[in-house]
């Protein structure tokens, strides 16, 4: 559960952010936030700037994607939402459902705070299906105004209702509470539980003790009776708060996913965790046994800031399920808005959920591969290509056809030779690739590079969002800086217009790099190399919208850049009421 920030551009308000103890569990207290504003409804809804075909709400806040799951044919999306306004609070489990995940049912809330153990908040969680096909939701409740969180659980009311549209919050609820020497009130967001061989249930939450992340482990047989195990499944210094945290299994070779419950000698595990203080997602892989119940990251894995990540840019507070239907693992996040909440309050909206992704081990087992679900295949529609394009340095090549702004596309960019890499400098060690790219990102000149997209632009007026790749050389052989440049992509004054990048672990000796980019709006989803790096930007142009957004295949590089292939689709709409 991802908690909200201060609004600073209202009236001035404290963020008090103490620790004491009390009867001694240690509590974390507490954000104060704006309770008119959290009430102050949608009076018109902009719908500039709203996406056509990612999932969001016709308006107001939502945040976290809260357990989705596969059951009986559907897909469950549960997700955190304020249905009062568009900025944090009053949240609620808001609920939808799909055959395809692409078009969507909504129903009515599946939990509201009503009871002793809720009653100031219900809070992300996790979806299980236990034996008998039974599924039921872990999530955290708020108790009390000092941010006391429990856990908790709900069943539905009709298991034999396709749409699980009923919930029920039993009354010997709630199923765990903090004990002593933990933080209560940064004791959250339970995980999907998995089954080990010794036949217990085990779950993680997300915690700190001051600056280590901590997931916490407990065990179960029956799924109402939780232990707190003696040690944490797993924890870091340095690394504060872990929130959402997932734990999953996937297999060493092969793109099938993996049950939660799944062991084996060709298994290898994965643990994410978001980082409240910096405000994105880290994960590494490693191994688990139910012997000793602790997670081993491998050899090599970073576990701090510099660590590997789903997305390097605006993706946050992301949840994985199985996907029996297709047996496959899927990811979902959200992201958030870039702008002010002022902003937000204005146009009647804020945040959406990005495009799921299939996510699978990499055959070089160091890393994760993710590529959006296959089913975002059937919005796409008057497609347009491109074959064999050179671009020499300062070369901007307009693709014509489809709608730029609600867009799907795939290139292959390769070069004649790596000659012209510039060399890498050791000092960039020190610094985040997302500071490497604010240097020498898709806005500046090099050597083989930066090339790639230019999406949502307006030549006229100056506004463009750049994805593009940049090769340097070092002692070692070859570096690929991966950026999403947001500076200059409107020509308002925007707070937060950051340049995101992530290092991309690829083999050039066929001189080639692909690039997929998800384009709708005010979000860029970027896949470099087949999934291997990928980056979320949310950008506001003021004058590329709708028909008047353009998008460009560029090269500021002196090495002349190929346009192997290119092709390109406008985007339909989904079912979203």
């Amino acid at each position: 559960m991802e908690l909200p920030r201060v609004l600073t551009w209202a009236l001035p308000v404290l963020l008090f952010l103490s620790v004491f103890v009390n009867n001694g569990v240690l509590v974390e207290a507490s954000h104060k936030v704006y309770l008119h504003l959290q009430n102050e409804g949608a009076v018109n809804v902009q719908t500039v700037h709203r996406t056509g075909y990612h999932f969001q709400p016709p308006m107001h806040w939502i945040n976290d994607p809260n357990g989705p799951m596969y059951f009986n044919g559907y897909y469950h999306l549960f997700y955190q939402y304020n249905p009062k306004g568009a900025v944090w609070g009053n949240i609620i489990w808001a609920h939808s459902v799909s055959k395809d995940l692409i078009n969507w049912i909504p129903l009515k809330p599946a939990i509201v705070p009503s009871k002793p153990f809720d009653q100031y908040g219900a809070w992300s969680g996790s979806a299980t299906i236990l034996p008998g096909n039974k599924p039921v939701i872990l999530y955290t409740g708020i108790i009390d105004p000092n941010n006391t969180q429990v856990q908790n659980y709900a069943i539905p009311a009709n298991y034999s209702d396709p749409y699980l549209e009923e919930w029920i919050k039993p009354d010997d609820n709630p199923l765990i509470v903090a004990q002593i020497g933990v933080n209560k009130s940064a004791f959250r967001d339970p995980s999907t539980a998995w089954m080990a061989q010794d036949g217990h249930w085990r779950i993680i939450l997300g915690s700190r003790r001051k600056h280590r992340g901590i997931a916490y482990l407990y065990r179960s047989k029956d799924f109402k009776k939780w232990i707190k195990a003696k040690h944490p499944l797993h924890s870091v210094a340095g690394d504060g708060n872990f929130e959402c945290p997932d734990f999953y299994p996937v297999q060493v070779t092969g793109e099938n996913g993996l049950d939660t419950s799944a062991n084996g000698p060709n298994v290898k595990y994965v643990f994410k965790a978001s980082f409240d203080d910096r405000r994105f997602e880290y994960y590494s892989i490693g191994t688990w046994s139910h012997v000793n119940d602790r997670y081993v990251p491998d050899p090599g894995m970073v576990e701090t800031w510099k660590g590997l990540r789903y997305d390097y840019g605006n993706y946050y507070a992301s949840k994985s399920f199985f996907d029996y239907g297709k047996n496959r693992r899927i990811v979902w996040g959200w992201s958030n808005e870039s702008d002010t909440p002022a902003d937000d309050m204005a146009k009647g909206w804020a945040g959406i959920q990005v495009i799921p992704r299939k996510v699978w081990l990499d055959p070089n087992g160091k890393q994760l591969l993710q590529w959006p679900v296959e089913e975002l295949d059937t919005l796409r529609t008057n497609k347009t290509h491109l074959r064999n394009q050179q671009l020499a340095k300062g070369v901007w090549n307009k693709v014509s056809g489809i709608t730029a702004a609600q867009a799907d596309v795939e290139v292959v960019f390769s070069f004649p030779s790596l000659d012209k890499a510039e060399k890498y400098d050791p000092s960039w060690n020190n610094l985040y690739a997302e500071d490497v790219c604010a240097i020498k990102g898709g806005l500046s000149e090099g050597g083989l590079g930066p090339f790639g997209l230019a999406t949502l632009a307006s030549m006229a007026y100056g506004e463009f969002t750049p994805v593009s790749f940049t090769i340097f050389k070092d002692d070692e052989g070859y570096k690929v800086l991966f950026c999403s440049d947001a500076r200059r992509a409107s020509t308002r004054k925007i707070k937060y217009i950051p340049s995101f990048g992530g290092w991309v672990d690829v083999d050039l000796s066929e001189k080639k790099i692909s690039l997929r980019t998800l384009i709708d709006h005010s979000v860029v989803e970027a896949f470099a190399a087949g999934g291997k790096t990928v980056i979320t930007s949310r950008v506001y142009p003021e004058h590329a919208i709708y028909d008047k957004a353009e998008l460009y295949a560029f090269n500021n590089g002196t090495e002349i850049i190929n346009v192997e292939t290119l092709e390109a689709w406008s985007m339909k709409r989904p079912q979203m009421n």
